[in-house]
């Protein structure tokens, strides 16, 4: 018999997710079509996506859909594959003949499925692409709060919380993905450190995919740096956990770029972790009415498919700010045309719950600071400490 988990995930890999809620929206529905990783590599952080994505959708139908009319999700299964999510993205375009698109998740597939959209003059949200310089299509945007340079921006604010803490480091150890974001930062993060007087003892890259850390995990322990920064995503870091946990080793203080939350927070050698984020369920964040809805809906919806953390955080509110930009965006024009969507972008601010959005940056990034922080796994919750007006009440670094 299939788990409710298993469920949510074929029913995603079929097609279209199911209209929630029409009771006042009328009329032929408005299709917006994109994919998802439901499974491979990257599977543990599209399952919360989608979650978050169905969660914003009724939300909208509820309203009264967009322009008076429902909207559909028409939702499919990248598998972690960038050539896949262009082949689907294509498919969504000429043969769903979807009204409008939004991205995938992760770097590889986004640039993948802009490419697409580029070919077709279609306007593409997305809110998870880690290398700017790279998306140059006039009508994309990105949701996610991002300042142009988050090579320079991410390690920086890593480092000035790592200074922050009881016992600052002195001694580092760099262990990075080649998936394309990851390893991009993870390189600048190597030429911050040694600026910044951080000794590195040893630098590593794996292959995306890679399951096996048993190496990785023996050559980090013989290095025991002060701190250990993994340029990992997903499922990656307990994995990485895990093989070290095998070899007696735990590092004093570590930090993983976007870990998957839930089965983080179930491994006792993961307690202290770092990791990036702009939004997780407490206050100051939750005192957006908005977002403690979205708090409730988006727990309600991930109790129900066994999430292992149904608690909002960065992945589901980077996927919900997506969605509040494409309403906004859509009204605002008050049309479905591609290109005045995008001039109403260019021109507007929108209110998300992960904070103000405004595309005035180089290729439609946050000009100046973005909006991301740092959180610590305190305690079995992911909690903001850094910056610290941005902490969750009462968190202190722990090192």
């Amino acid at each position: 018999m299939k788990s409710a988990r298993r469920r949510a995930l074929t029913a995603g890999m079929l097609g279209a997710a199911a209209l929630p809620s029409l009771a006042r929206a009328q009329g032929r529905p408005i299709r917006i079509g994109g994919t998802l990783t439901l499974t491979g590599p990257l599977a543990s952080l599209g399952i919360i996506h989608k979650v978050a994505g169905e969660a914003a959708v009724d939300e909208i139908n509820q309203r009264g859909g967009l322009l008076g009319r429902p909207v559909e999700w028409v939702l499919k299964d990248d598998q972690s594959k960038p050539e896949l999510a262009r082949t689907l993205y294509e498919q969504l375009v000429t043969t769903e003949k979807v009204d409008l698109l939004i991205g995938p998740y992760g770097t590889a597939a986004i640039l993948a499925a802009m490419g697409v959209a580029q070919r077709y003059g279609k306007f593409i949200p997305h809110h998870s692409f880690g290398i700017p310089n790279l998306a140059k299509y006039e009508m994309q945007f990105q949701t996610g709060g991002v300042a142009g340079d988050p090579d320079n921006v991410w390690p920086n604010l890593v480092f000035d919380a790592m200074a922050a803490a009881p016992n600052p480091p002195k001694t580092i150890a760099i262990a990075a993905s080649k998936f394309p974001s990851l390893h991009y930062i993870s390189l600048n993060a190597r030429e911050i450190a040694k600026k910044r007087g951080l000794k590195e003892v040893v630098f590593l890259e794996y292959e995306f995919g890679t399951r096996d850390f048993g190496a990785i995990a023996s050559r980090i322990k013989d290095a025991n740096a002060d701190f250990l920064w993994v340029g990992a995503g997903g499922i990656d870091p307990v994995l990485m956990l895990e093989a070290m946990k095998r070899i007696n080793y735990q590092p004093p203080m570590q930090f993983y770029m976007f870990p998957a939350p839930g089965p983080m927070m179930k491994l006792p050698e993961s307690r202290n972790s770092f990791a990036l984020t702009n939004f997780e369920a407490h206050v100051p964040y939750t005192n957006n009415p908005r977002a403690a809805a979205f708090v409730k809906a988006f727990a309600e919806r991930a109790a129900k498919v066994n999430l292992p953390y149904p608690v909002v955080d960065l992945q589901s509110a980077i996927s919900y700010s997506c969605w509040q930009v494409i309403e906004a965006a859509v009204t605002g024009a008050n049309s479905l045309d591609d290109k005045a969507i995008a001039q109403w972008l260019r021109s507007n601010t929108v209110n998300a719950i992960i904070g103000p959005l405004r595309w005035t940056g180089p290729n439609n990034y946050v000009s100046g600071s973005d909006l991301y922080k740092v959180k610590q796994l305190q305690d079995g919750n992911w909690v903001v400490v850094w910056p610290r007006d941005n902490a969750a009440p009462g968190a202190q670094i722990r090192g």
